[in-house]
């Protein structure tokens, strides 16, 4: 799916915010949380998100959601990520 077809999908699931990110190269998040929902799309590189003990790595083309409170912290890869973010 182009980026434009991925954007509409997420609008038509009820995303209204949505946004291409671009992080650096082993960015790293802590712990934290979001309001709402946020569902991320990978389109380059890659993202290792750790949320309720859990830890997975994502890659281009992976989508993963955030449901709202949740705390996580992500990790991104040596190569940096791009990816679209979804938030309702």
């Amino acid at each position: 799916m182009s980026e434009k077809e991925l954007e509409r999908k997420l609008r038509d699931e009820g995303f209204s915010n949505i946004f291409v990110w671009l992080d650096r190269p082993n960015a790293f998040y802590p712990d934290h949380t979001h309001s709402g929902i946020t569902a991320h799309i990978v389109l380059e590189g890659e993202i290792t998100v750790t949320s309720e003990g859990i830890t997975k790595t994502y890659k281009s083309g992976d989508r993963f959601d955030v449901p709202a409170g949740a705390i996580h912290s992500a990790k991104i890869g040596s190569e940096g990520c791009r990816y679209i973010i979804g938030e309702k």
